[in-house]
């Protein structure tokens, strides 16, 4: 496992902690209690001034308004972005709000970080980390307060943002060293847990009924959300296919025609064009049906192989080349030479790339370049997508901004000034992790795709 994915940092918390036996109520209270016990009892009196904060996610800290004091960095799920009415929480739907004088960044969550909470606290006083983990039965609350493991953490917390959000890497380093040196308190965790149980041990009952009834008719409310969501899959699935199913008629007959040697040279060059929209459209619908059929039915890394990128994107070259020139767009590839072979499906890999150069140029008008190059990243390859317009400078249109986008479910998202329709940040997503790849934006709005070395995970 990654240790760039949330579940592994749970999985760090919960080292050398005896598996726990709590349900899900039981759990969700100790959690909201521990939050309190937190901001009441170790926040307040002296009060900081600075600090900062990673959490995921966000419905989990609807009362955690301490936090508005401090520097953070949120991630949160799509589910949460199209399906959770987050009216209530303390933390933002925008990419970057400010509360006061601090500063909260919003990211994605990816499939493989679980849906677990967890957050991490570091003021110069105090540093603190609190996780929920194990499986149904078992659930625990996690707190760990020991500098190694929070050192631990920090550090892959730190490598995650610079992988989600590059630009935001600076100013963590600079909070950090404005708050250095951390001293942490000795006897944090064996006041914290005491504490803790008293908070719990003074709950009335009507107090803990209240709190399941919340927590029922929260649970009831996300899976009548799912079946409506396992539903909406379903049909996109068919429309996909229905759509294909003509459109690859369309192109069988065209081929077939084009094997006639009594077409005038006008009539040949309508049905190419003709016959590219059509397979265009085929490998996007088709990539609609995948991340529908993995939406609502998730599948782990299966049947990958070694795959020559370098090879496969100049096969590809010229395809994608005649797509774009049909649209006024360039198209300039950089190959690191002798780069090794990543693990990957290498017919569906074709589709997704496809797509991704599709959906990046979509909206971009005959003055752009696209750029596409791929280099060694480590034990990784690393394949960067972008633009820049004819005077040379690198335009921040070329990639749609997210507000201008309307999410439709977790797969699709709909631009309200084009009318297009595109596979979302999240279906893109897990569509490469299927595919053993992982998504990021990069610097000037490009795209980066890392795959791992075949030799890395054989």
């Amino acid at each position: 496992m990654s240790p760039l994915t949330f579940d592994y940092i749970r999985q760090q918390l919960a080292q050398d902690v005896p598996p726990g036996n709590n349900d899900e109520e039981s759990i969700w209270y100790q959690w909201i209690t521990a939050l309190d016990t937190l901001e009441e009892d170790f926040l307040i009196s002296p009060k900081s001034t600075k600090g900062i904060w990673f959490a995921a996610k966000l419905s989990a800290f609807y009362s955690a308004t301490f936090l508005e004091q401090f520097d953070g960095w949120a991630w949160k799920s799509q589910d949460e972005s199209c399906l959770h009415n987050s009216q209530n929480s303390v933390l933002p739907d925008a990419p970057n709000v400010r509360f006061g004088h601090s500063k909260c960044s919003i990211l994605p969550l990816k499939e493989t970080d679980g849906s677990d909470p967890f957050l991490v606290l570091i003021t110069p006083g105090l540093q603190i980390a609190l996780a929920i983990y194990g499986p149904p039965r078992e659930r625990q609350l996690l707190i760990r307060t020991d500098p190694k493991t929070i050192d631990s953490i920090l550090f892959q917390l730190s490598e995650r943002i610079n992988i989600d959000l590059p630009n935001e890497s600076e100013r963590l380093r600079l909070l950090l060293q404005d708050m250095a040196p951390l001293q942490n308190k000795q006897d944090l965790a064996l006041l914290f847990w005491p504490r803790l149980a008293q908070r719990l041990a003074k709950v009335r009952s009507s107090t803990l009924t209240e709190s399941s009834s919340i927590y029922s008719q929260e649970k009831q409310r996300q899976l009548a959300d799912f079946e409506a969501h396992q539903s909406e899959l379903v049909l996109l699935e068919a429309l996909s296919h229905e759509v294909r199913t003509p459109l690859a008629t369309i192109r069988t007959l065209i081929r077939s025609l084009l094997r006639r040697s009594d077409l005038a040279n006008i009539v040949r060059q309508r049905l190419i064009q003709i016959d590219g929209e059509c397979s265009e459209q085929i490998d996007r619908f088709g990539l609609i049906f995948h991340a529908a059929e993995l939406q609502r039915q998730p599948e782990s890394l299966q049947q990958l192989a070694r795959t020559n990128l370098s090879q496969l994107l100049l096969h590809l070259k010229p395809i994608w080349q005649q797509q774009l020139e049909r649209r006024g767009l360039r198209l300039v590839i950089s190959i690191t030479p002798e780069l090794p072979e990543i693990l990957s499906d290498p017919s569906r890999l074709e589709t997704m790339l496809g797509g991704l150069v599709a959906r990046y140029s979509r909206d971009l008008d005959s003055s752009h370049t696209i750029q596409l190059s791929l280099t060694s990243a480590g034990t990784r390859l690393k394949l960067q997508l972008g633009c820049k317009s004819q005077a040379g400078t690198i335009e921040p249109t070329c990639i749609q901004s997210n507000d201008k986008q309307a999410c439709l479910n977790p797969v699709l998202t709909w631009n309200p000034t084009t009318g297009s329709l595109q596979l979302s940040q999240e279906a893109t997503q897990r569509l490469f992790h299927s595919l053993g790849g992982q998504v990021s934006e990069g610097s000037s709005n490009s795209l980066i795709v890392f795959f791992p070395l075949a030799g890395e995970i054989c």
